[in-house]
């Protein structure tokens, strides 16, 4: 079973101070304040761990055909080098796990966190049946993450010595840097992952703070991520939820084949529209907190799954919200708040 321990890059970094649960792991809180890195990621450069993150390798020659059938996008066409995001349903269409994708050539790896790698495993073996297919856990102790968002991203990887390239959103670039073997990935949002082995990442965090990172700990990185719109599974996506709900349409692949799931999916698709949307709340004052529902005429009309106050003092959320609750630029009281629904990502 997986245990609930710090990262490999915390103990590389005794400044760092506290460290508090993230998406499964121990990881740093704050470097310097939570408003110095929160300005980084979103106007400058910040640099943080991703050791949160769990990878699975699939191998086998079924493998393609295999993973194709089990997830929501499609893994059947994808390029080696490339990833796509996607789900994991069960024949309801419920959401059982969201990843990351990536063809490796002779293996796919999936990317996830360490909260739900577990889980995900356990459900993707129950699917081996007679297919020629491996599933197994990368270790810790041979490859970790380092993650940049912000806009000066390129150009600090620039100075720490990473040659220039156009990555695509989720391309994956081999490289060697320092004599030491890294994989490059683009994020969706603009930034970038560096894979790595864990002795290296000391050595790496180094060198792009020398470079104009700002070291950026999990408190402004919530921040960021729901600035950005970004859910978190187990957060603000569940097992209740179903994927166009979510509104990760970059999830789902309609020209692909059978998956499970796959009827209740394309069934949404039909009728064209969902009840319920995933969406962003701002607030003229103190947010509720997370978990609170919307009424609207004393109906249920939705529900806030994540809640963040940024330095500014302004309060934002993300949550569900019926058609009857209104769309962008509508006004709610939550809890007696007043309130504005937000395009995601928001504009801030």
């Amino acid at each position: 079973m997986l245990e609930m321990n710090a990262t490999s890059l915390s103990d590389k970094l005794p400044a760092a101070g506290r460290l508090v649960e993230y998406h499964g792991a121990q990881t740093p809180a704050v470097f310097s304040s939570a408003q110095e890195e929160w300005a980084a990621l979103r106007s400058g450069c910040g640099v943080f761990d991703l050791g949160w993150r769990a990878k699975l390798v699939v191998t086998g020659r079924d493998r393609t055909r295999w993973l194709n059938g089990m997830v929501t996008n499609n893994i059947r066409d994808l390029a080696s080098g490339h990833g796509v995001y996607s789900f994991l349903l069960n024949a309801q269409g419920h959401i059982l796990a969201d990843m990351y994708v990536f063809n490796r050539g002779e293996s796919f790896l999936i990317d996830t966190d360490r909260a739900q790698v577990e889980n995900l495993a356990q459900l993707l073996k129950k699917y081996i049946i007679m297919d020629q297919v491996v599933l197994s856990e990368a270790e810790q102790g041979q490859i970790t993450a380092l993650g940049i968002e912000g806009p000066r991203s390129k150009d600090v990887l620039l100075r720490a010595g990473f040659e220039p390239s156009e990555l695509e959103p989720l391309e994956v670039e081999d490289r060697i840097w320092n004599d030491v073997a890294v994989s490059l990935v683009r994020s969706m949002q603009g930034g970038y992952m560096i894979w790595l082995p864990p002795e290296n990442t000391g050595g790496m965090w180094e060198a792009l703070a020398a470079s104009g990172a700002t070291p950026a700990g999990a408190e402004a990185l919530e921040m960021w991520r729901i600035a950005a719109g970004i859910p978190r599974y187990g957060v603000d996506i569940r097992e209740r939820d179903l994927p166009q709900e979510t509104g990760q349409e970059q999830a789902l692949n309609f020209s692909k084949g059978c998956y499970i799931g796959q009827e209740i999916v394309e069934r949404i698709r039909s009728r064209g529209a969902v009840h319920r949307r995933f969406t962003g709340f701002s607030f003229e004052g103190a947010a509720p907190p997370a978990g609170t529902k919307i009424e609207r005429d004393g109906r249920d009309v939705g529900e806030i799954t994540s809640v963040t106050v940024l330095p500014s003092g302004k309060a934002i959320a993300l949550g569900y919200l019926r058609r009857e609750g209104g769309g962008p630029g509508a006004t709610l009281k939550i809890d007696g708040v007043q309130t504005t629904v937000s395009e995601l990502p928001f504009n801030i």
